[in-house]
């Protein structure tokens, strides 16, 4: 895989007016799993949806997997970034099987049925988010955890090497959240899969992460190793709040503590 999964060159993006990226400029290392932290409003997920082609920049280039994003037909660049947006859609009374095949729309001939292969990387998606038992059931009768991880599963189903995940934990109860990225981690480092992930939790990025982006206002705050980054100046300085990062026996990651005193209006 080419070393660098996307670059972004001098890209501003607005919704409405309101600036959302500002001449915002980064490389993210391919193979590797990527956190997008900072407060709300930053930017963050709309990085995201400019890198997916969801959101167009107003200015600006965009590169994935070494080619412009404008060079990449819509089919290929599904094959190549597989994308969970933060409040996905799908119609109730929709199976989870089916939702889950779905994943499987830039691989199909949209006048066949479903392949062996298709058949068999859903049914492996199923497996891996523990969803197996739940194949016929309709997405109105899961518990919010339940859809979310059916959601994820979709995803999976598309075999994406490179995968962005928009605050995959909402909705997750600790447990499962921690199962999921340690489902992310396994992906990463045995198929070599690589992840973009929009994280709030700072531990989980502390705990997962190779890499963090930290966003603030529109601009990259500071990139590179998670241990690098999250530091308690910098995590003072973006986000207001009074913090220490503390060492713990067991654990080989550090995990940060903040008592939430507001040092600073934003």
């Amino acid at each position: 895989m080419p070393d660098l999964m996307a670059s972004l060159a001098n890209v501003r993006a607005a919704y409405g007016g309101a600036l959302a990226l500002d001449r915002l400029s980064l490389d993210l290392p391919d193979g590797k799993i990527v956190a997008f932290c900072g407060p709300n409003g930053s930017g963050k997920s709309t990085a995201l949806k400019v890198m997916r082609g969801l959101h167009a920049p107003d200015a600006g280039e965009v590169t994935i997997a070494g080619k412009a994003l404008s060079d990449w037909t819509p089919r290929n660049l599904a094959q190549q970034v597989a994308m969970l947006s933060q409040s996905p859609e799908a119609p109730s009374d929709l199976t989870v099987g089916d939702l889950v095949m779905m994943g499987r729309f830039a691989h199909r001939n949209r006048f066949a049925g479903p392949t062996t292969e298709d058949q068999e990387s859903c049914l492996k998606a199923l497996a891996v988010t523990e969803l197996s038992d739940f194949r016929d059931r309709a997405l109105s009768q899961l518990s919010g955890g339940q859809l979310q991880r059916a959601w994820v599963a979709m995803v999976l189903a598309q075999e994406a090497p490179r995968i962005f995940l928009d605050e995959p934990t909402n909705h997750l109860d600790i447990a499962h959240a921690y199962e999921l990225l340690d489902l992310v981690h396994r992906l990463s480092r045995i198929e070599a899969r690589s992840f973009v992930i929009v994280l709030h939790d700072l531990n989980m990025a502390m705990r997962y992460a190779d890499h963090v982006v930290l966003f603030d206002r529109g601009q990259v705050s500071a990139s590179g190793p998670a241990l690098d980054i999250l530091t308690e100046e910098r995590v003072t300085s973006v986000f207001g709040v009074a913090c220490r990062i503390l060492p713990l026996e067991g654990l080989e990651r550090p995990v940060l503590v903040s008592w939430g005193q507001k040092l600073t209006e934003r």
